[in-house]
């Protein structure tokens, strides 16, 4: 299943994924730091959902409160859930 995430609070504005049942693959960042949204993606293919908030889930950018990482977490749960709706 394909989902498009429009991000909060990040320099990043989309991201879109795949998920095959709760395995994330695909991850691409619409902007923000090309280095780390591109270390980003590599890092969490084949990951759970799970997985993925647990190492990321809650990261904080420069007390944002949240990051392109947080925002990745939030993306995969809220794909998961309509993945099951």
């Amino acid at each position: 299943m394909k989902y498009t995430y429009k991000t909060k609070g990040t320099c990043s504005q989309l991201i879109e994924l795949e998920l095959e049942g709760d395995v994330v693959h695909n991850v691409k960042f619409t902007g923000g730091c090309n280095g780390n949204l591109q270390a980003i993606p590599r890092l969490v293919e084949g990951l759970t959902v799970d997985q993925v908030e647990e190492k990321i889930g809650g990261i904080s950018c420069n007390g944002k409160g949240t990051s392109c990482g947080d925002q990745l977490a939030k993306a995969c749960r809220e794909a998961l859930a309509a993945a099951n709706a």
